[in-house]
């Protein structure tokens, strides 16, 4: 078994690619996507599918740095052998154990918890940023022009929000990149 820590989070890479999402999902996101960057908006993607394993170490990071769990007591899972509590001459050593995984956390950019299992993982989620100058001149799916007037200038603009659920996008509000098929 190999120390948790910063090496783990090259492994089982994310994507930010369209194509890994869902049929149906990537086409409603591609084409809000292209609706926005048409307007002048720009539009950041920080993350599309994430892998079971992926997700799976940054759940059990994010809890052992956050001191929700004792790295002890974290399940095996086949085909990861990682060592969540690492072992000094003297034993255990709980401090390095959470040290590794905060720099694990850090490093993975977490800004929610990370559920084992997520919209990411079943390819039905994307996280990314938003964000424009003055007025946004855009289309909703149907082609109806629509004029976003009002701030903020961000993903959190409840206009935005609303005509992103015309692509069959939709906005997870406690979690600020977080966009989804159904807002979980």
């Amino acid at each position: 078994m190999e120390p948790s820590g910063l090496q783990w989070v090259q492994r089982f890479p994310g994507s930010v690619s369209l194509d890994d999402l869902v049929p149906g999902f990537r086409e409603g996101v591609r084409a809000f996507v292209r609706a926005l960057k048409d307007a002048g908006a720009k539009v950041r993607i920080t993350a599309t599918y994430r892998p079971p394993e992926r997700a799976w170490l940054m759940h059990w990071a994010w809890l052992i740095a956050e001191k929700k769990t004792d790295p002890s007591q974290v399940p095996h899972i086949e085909g990861i052998d990682i060592a969540w509590q690492h072992i000094t001459a003297s034993g255990p050593d709980l401090a390095a154990s959470r040290d590794a995984a905060a720099k694990m956390r850090d490093a993975y950019n977490i800004q929610y918890p990370p559920a084992l299992a997520s919209r990411h993982t079943q390819r039905r989620a994307i996280d990314m940023t938003i964000g424009w100058k003055g007025v946004l001149h855009t289309r909703d799916a149907n082609g109806k022009p629509q004029i976003i007037t009002t701030g903020p200038r961000n993903g959190s603009n409840y206009a935005l929000i609303e005509l992103a659920k015309t692509f069959g996008v939709t906005k997870l509000f406690t979690d600020p990149p977080h966009w989804s098929d159904d807002g979980h």
